[in-house]
């Protein structure tokens, strides 16, 4: 539990820095942002004084919490047989085995003596190894940084891309523990682009990790990242990818979303208007809908979907599409876009109130509005 406390004391005392940082520097004048007025409520959707900008979605149900800690305890005390057991147990459900080794791997990140306990007691485990393979790729991120490749010192960058070969290297072996567990491959996708692979090598990476699992999530969102216009693709390459994706996933996966996180590529670039004017880019966002709506409510990637979502439905004049969505997401607004915005409530609202405006919406019947408030868990 120390650790977790100090982990979060330090996210916030970073999080007060950058934001007196950002206050230091010369801003603009301030802009009221626009606003419309609307009964919220009339519309199935929560009133602007109940909106929540900490957080994208509702926290998890407690007990996932409580676990996920008892786990993190153990593992900072040296027991690693619960994290080997909880991994385990997602069995051949590989979304859920990646989303498992993903908090895992968090835990590593803060004390991985565990980690190297476990490597050392079962040298054949494939999650084990998947995980000492994985943090060698975060180690040298860490080292290359966030910033473009022509802002990185040169010393930096060489220590980046001498590192990857080796994070690939042991994600083979990882493999050869366990032939149908995709997880290394997923790392190695994931480290592809570092090691500057050509598209020949990425593809025979794919083609490995697909046998695997041709509906990996996380894949997929390597593999986009892989195929966009900073990296080794282009726009078009990239939204081909997309779609593919989205073309094949199957009923209640949230695959399709990928989809969305092409079109944020677009947008960092400023080139995702004409998608989003095109007949085909609308009949996509309302075919991601129609997938969205049959994915598990609880699924937790689902609160950032349905915010980009409603964003690019927008951005489409879809505006009975982002309505669906925007009753959907409820109360939480903090996610992108609307955290781009000096006030995420205020954009979030003004998003709400268009939507509502312009999709020719009637009032919902009183027995069918959101009920009074409920006290808001973090």
């Amino acid at each position: 539990m120390t650790h977790l406390i100090f982990l979060l004391l330090v996210i916030a005392v970073s999080t007060a820095i950058s934001k007196a940082l950002k206050s230091r520097s010369p801003q603009p004048a301030a802009v009221a942002p626009a606003r419309i007025d609307y009964d919220a409520a009339a519309y199935g959707l929560v009133p602007r004084d109940r909106l929540d900008p900490r957080r994208s979605g509702p926290p998890r149900a407690p007990h996932h919490r409580k676990e996920s800690q008892a786990i993190a305890d153990a593992a900072w005390s040296g027991n690693w047989k619960p994290a080997a057991a909880y991994v385990g147990a997602a069995g051949q459900d590989w979304d859920e085995r990646w989303s498992r080794l993903s908090l895992l791997d968090s835990v590593a990140g803060e004390d991985d003596g565990w980690l190297k306990a476990w490597r050392a007691a079962d040298p054949g485990n494939c999650d084990a190894a998947t995980l000492e393979a994985n943090r060698m790729v975060h180690a040298a991120w860490a080292i290359r940084g966030t910033k473009y490749a022509h802002e990185v010192p040169e010393e930096d960058m060489n220590a980046f891309r001498a590192m990857l070969p080796a994070a690939i290297e042991a994600a083979k072996r990882a493999a050869l523990l366990d032939p149908a567990n995709p997880a290394p491959w997923v790392v190695m996708v994931t480290t592809a682009r570092g090691a500057q692979y050509e598209p020949e090598q990425f593809e025979e990476l794919w083609h490995g990790l697909t046998e695997r699992a041709p509906h990996h999530y996380e894949a997929h969102w390597q593999g986009m990242q892989y195929w966009c216009a900073k990296w080794f693709g282009s726009d078009e390459q990239m939204m081909a990818f997309a779609e593919r994706a989205m073309d094949a996933a199957p009923a209640g996966s949230p695959l399709p979303g990928i989809y969305l996180h092409a079109l944020s590529e677009l947008e960092k670039r400023k080139t995702h208007a004409p998608v989003l004017a095109s007949d085909d880019g609308k009949a996509r966002l309302r075919r991601v809908a129609e997938a969205l709506a049959q994915v598990r409510p609880d699924d937790e990637r689902m609160p950032v979907l349905r915010h980009r979502l409603a964003h690019y439905a927008i951005g489409a004049e879809l505006y009975d599409v982002a309505l669906e969505q925007f009753r959907a997401i409820g109360p939480w607004c903090g996610s992108t876009p609307w955290t781009d915005a000096d006030d995420p409530v205020a954009a979030f609202d003004l998003a709400r109130g268009t939507a509502v405006q312009r999709s020719g919406a009637q009032p919902l019947a009183p027995e069918l509005r959101p009920k009074a408030a409920q006290k808001q868990v973090l």
